[in-house]
């Protein structure tokens, strides 16, 4: 049906008015609250104490969320709130990067808080349209689209009679429907999940936005912790924003002038470098594939190797040259010239629903092709964008199913689950035809789908209870802490990054701390103390991005030729001036490098709260599956021999001569057991957190977080 007759059919619900004002320094100074249950629309104001403690973005975000639910409210409960915010720097145009939603709830798979960071035009659009941030909370009767008009000043709750359940399609049938020409369509941008999300509790949430070279409506996303499946369980169809105008003065900074020296430096640095440091304008993020192979980094058959003979099969190369549109500017923002929003334009689909069909392809990034490729055996790069497609337009976090298929791939390998169980499914490591389908099945709500789709915790526990499976196998092989799904990068040889999984705040994901090259390739960091400081440093500096509406690739993915002699080159320290100065060029506050970090420790420590408060976010939340630490299997341990006996020797005295397999594993296990609890206990005391990982009431109050309730959630603890 014409997407303007649908609009026709759509039942009006609530219409809110409000005056279109206008951003002053990176502030709208408001935020729009909706509630579903019973249509209420209002506006909230942003105090002066949320842009002081909490700064934009995710910060924006958790503080709604904190005072939206109980200690005891679970993820499908109609108090818990979707909270989307871009932050002061978000919508700047000058700057690469600058692009970037926060999304926040309680995640299905971890009852922890959960932020995602995702690119698309949503939140630079809600912003200009008048608002910090969005929150959603209760739960519609039947599906409903709300739609913020920005420049008319309205905002609508409709029902829809939109049948159409899939991601590409919805974000392409609502642009048409809610733009006013051709022309208008980049002025629009949809959020909306899948199919999946109905069925699964890895849905992620499509941030659109629409590509006028290709003339075709693209998807970026919200993927980590189960996002999606909060947005269907609360019966959205769609969030839709629309503005007209975006030009580079609408935040109305203080000095753009300060702005624009700081993107002219990084523009030029972009065009003289990217070719020659990460060609992230040929292929995106996933320039690393046959990078983590080379250094034994790259996942494969669910983390058990770091590399495989295959791994050329889907390098880099073989995606620029085959599959990649080339010669196009990819940015999923105004202004970014780093442009590593790579698709594959035309590509034939050969499975399920849209067989035959040709369809524009975001991707692949790094960490789909790790996942869903490498780490499932899988080195076929028509699966990899295939699955990426399916993934995204069904609404299925790449992450967790690559991770998820891997494990099951394994449990099947060692007779724990078979093809009774599976349904057919003959779920060996390297069978794409098997993988391809158990994603079908996750968005049909179908067959072995619907156990692969609940997540890997939850998995382990069916296959004990049902199955009769050994538990603490399963806990060493089943990569998941907290409940979300490993992120794509082996950390068995990085100490430093076994801590930047374990010791996050919402569960293993690279964005707070990636440390791999910087702890096992450089050495760089070799003492307790010094991997302490870098898992107190990276993290806190990572989440300073999600406060501003920001992307963290121009920080560190090209470098500046004056690097390689600044005393610390690991941060990037001209660049860290860069963010300073656009900091303070927006709001026209006047902050240093070492309050920017005090940002992002106020937030991070109060998300630490915000998990105790919940009932998590103590030290036996912060354990990690064994494999990510070292070997577990006798085939993992014999497949590094050598490398296992010299570390026996060299840093035990222990000679493995004559022994088994086994006794070197236990012996090696004790160790590095004991490696991560000291790591633990020195990132703790750098952190100002108690032994249990609690935060003490003086770090509390130098971050000037002290608030009663704050204090009233760890008082217990201490």
């Amino acid at each position: 049906m014409n997407a303007k007759e649908v609009l026709k059919g759509h039942k009006s619900l609530a219409e809110f008015r409000y005056e279109l004002g206008q951003v002053e320094k990176g502030y709208t100074n408001r935020s729009l609250y909706i509630n579903l249950s019973d249509n209420k629309v209002e506006s909230k104001p942003v105090t002066d104490m949320m842009k002081e403690k909490f700064t934009g973005g995710k910060g924006f975000g958790l503080w709604y969320l904190w005072n939206a639910v109980r200690p005891e409210t679970k993820w499908n409960d109609p108090e818990n709130e979707i909270v989307i915010s871009s932050g002061p720097l978000g919508g700047i145009t000058q700057y690469p990067g600058s692009g970037k939603s926060l999304v926040v709830t309680i995640s299905p798979l971890t009852g922890l808080v959960i932020d995602s960071n995702v690119g698309g035009y949503f939140g630079p659009l809600l912003k200009f349209a008048g608002w910090d941030a969005l929150e959603v909370q209760g739960k519609a009767e039947k599906d409903v689209v709300i739609f913020i008009d920005g420049n008319e000043g309205t905002v609508k709750i409709e029902e829809t009679p939109i049948e159409e359940k899939d991601g590409h399609q919805i974000g392409e049938m609502l642009t048409e429907m809610y733009a006013e020409s051709e022309d208008d369509k980049r002025n629009i941008s949809v959020v909306t999940a899948g199919s999946a999300g109905e069925h699964t509790l890895i849905g992620l949430l499509n941030f659109t936005f629409y590509d006028v070279r290709r003339k075709v409506v693209r998807l970026k996303q919200a993927g980590r912790g189960g996002i999606g499946t909060v947005f269907k369980d609360k019966n959205i169809k769609a969030l839709v924003v629309r503005f007209r105008g975006v030009k580079g003065d609408l935040n109305h900074p203080s000095d753009i002038s300060r702005i624009n020296k700081a993107g002219v430096r990084l523009h030029k640095e972009i065009c003289k470098f990217d070719d020659v440091q990460n060609k992230m304008r040929q292929i995106g993020t996933a320039n690393i594939i046959e990078v983590m192979d080379e250094y034994d980094l790259l996942p494969v058959h669910n983390y058990k190797y770091g590399s495989h003979p295959d791994t050329y099969k889907i390098a880099s190369n073989v995606f620029i040259e085959k599959y990649i549109t080339q010669g196009k500017p990819d940015g999923c923002w105004y202004g970014c010239s780093l442009s590593c929003a790579k698709a594959a334009d035309h590509f034939e689909i050969k499975t399920g629903p849209y067989r035959g069909q040709f369809v524009t392809v975001d991707g692949p990034e790094y960490e789909n092709a790790a996942g869903l490729g490498a780490n499932c055996g899988i080195f076929d790069p028509q699966y990899i964008l295939e699955s990426n497609f399916y993934c995204d337009t069904y609404g299925v976090d790449t992450i967790s199913f690559g991770t998820i298929t891997a494990f099951a791939m394994e449990c099947y390998e060692n007779g724990i689950i078979n093809k009774e169980i599976t349904g057919g499914l003959e779920l060996n490591f390297g069978n794409a035809e098997a993988a391809m389908e158990l994603l079908h099945q996750m968005s049909r709500g179908e067959g072995f789908g619907l156990i692969a789709g609940q997540g890997i915790r939850r998995m382990k526990r069916l296959f004990v209870e049902a199955y009769g499976a050994d538990p603490k196998f399963l806990q060493d092989i089943g990569m998941e802490q907290k409940g979300l799904e490993y992120s794509e990068y082996l950390p068995k040889e990085s100490l430093a990054q076994q801590g930047g999984y374990g010791l996050t705040n919402k569960g293993p994901q690279h964005d707070e701390a990636w440390l791999i090259f910087m702890d096992m390739v450089n050495n760089q960091i070799p003492t307790f103390e010094d991997k302490a400081e870098a898992l107190h440093y990276f993290p806190m500096f990572r989440t300073w991005f999600g406060l501003n509406g920001l992307c963290k690739l121009p920080w560190n993915d090209i470098v500046p030729e004056s690097n390689s002699s600044a005393l610390e080159p690991a941060k990037i320290p001209e660049h860290v001036q860069n963010y300073v100065d656009l900091f303070n060029g927006v709001t026209g506050r006047v902050i240093d490098k070492e309050e920017l970090i005090r940002q992002s420790e106020r937030v991070y420590n109060f998300q630490r709260v915000f998990n105790i408060r919940m009932g998590h976010g103590k030290r036996e939340d912060d354990k990690i599956p064994y494999r990510s630490a070292g070997p577990v299997t006798v085939e993992e341990y014999e497949s590094r021999r050598e490398r296992y006996d010299q570390q026996l020797i060299e840093l035990l005295g222990y000679n493995p001569e004559g022994r088994t397999t086994e006794e070197k594993i236990a012996v090696l296990r004790r160790h590095r057991e004991d490696q991560y609890e000291k790591l633990i206990d020195a990132v703790y005391a750098r952190r100002g957190w108690n032994n249990n990982g609690i935060p003490k009431i003086n770090t509390l109050e130098m971050l000037g977080i002290d608030l009663p309730e704050v204090i009233e959630a760890v008082q217990p603890y201490l």
